[in-house]
């Protein structure tokens, strides 16, 4: 007598099987979904603490390539969707003409997310090989080259706002730097003004801890630049 097979028992095997990777995969999508909110809520209320950003605004992002200007690019032009208020971005990234910097990467992504952006190309690297001896560090002048630029870049633009990626591990990290090492108690503000009044600077992630960038990159596969 030729055996029946048992459709119920292997429909049964299959379902179960499944099922397990269906709750994760809904359990991933959900922890997803509340770290965007969270970084949204977060990002809102520095700007709201702080008056980061007002009716009218021209917000100029600093996109860099790494994972805390890409997040805060995203979650601004989500914001910007949701706000009370009328403002515009562009992306600007400074193109340091560092060696084998894949400068293809950011318009291609920019592109396709059809926010307007500016590439400025300026030799800042070879500046710096020259005048800073090797084995020295680099990021005094590297930092006061690129301030200059960018707000060279801002006026350009008509930005009235210069946003940074900085987040709370940043902040947290100067302030103890400067204690520690500097002698005084000086942070990263989350809102600044130049010293000729010109220009405002703000880092609208500054409630935003760094383990939240992380994620959030590789949740939204940001093309990161090393």
């Amino acid at each position: 007598m030729t055996a029946t097979p048992n459709t119920y028992s292997n429909t049964t095997s299959i379902i179960s099987c499944d099922a397990p990777s269906s709750k994760s995969q809904e359990k991933i999508a959900y922890e997803n979904n509340k770290l965007h909110k969270r970084l949204c809520r977060q990002v809102g209320e520095a700007i709201g603490d702080f008056n980061m950003i007002e009716e009218g605004d021209k917000v100029m992002v600093c996109l860099s390539g790494g994972k805390d200007s890409y997040a805060l690019l995203d979650i601004l032009m989500t914001l910007r969707e949701r706000a009370p208020i009328d403002f515009s971005i562009v992306a600007v990234n400074l193109d340091q003409k560092q060696p084998n910097f894949p400068e293809h990467i950011l318009p291609a992504y920019l592109e396709k997310l059809g926010v307007p952006y500016h590439i400025e190309n300026q030799d800042t690297y070879s500046i710096v090989k020259r005048l800073i001896p090797e084995g020295k560090t680099t990021c005094s002048l590297c930092s006061r080259l690129r301030r200059g630029i960018l707000y060279r870049v801002a006026d350009e633009l008509g930005a009235t706002k210069i946003a940074l990626g900085h987040h709370r591990d940043d902040i947290l990290e100067t302030f103890f730097l400067n204690m520690f090492f500097g002698g005084k108690l000086k942070g990263m503000p989350a809102k600044l003004q130049s010293d000729d009044g010109k220009h405002i600077v703000i880092r609208p992630m500054a409630y935003v801890k760094e383990a939240d960038t992380e994620r959030y990159a590789q949740v939204k596969n940001f093309p990161i630049i090393p």
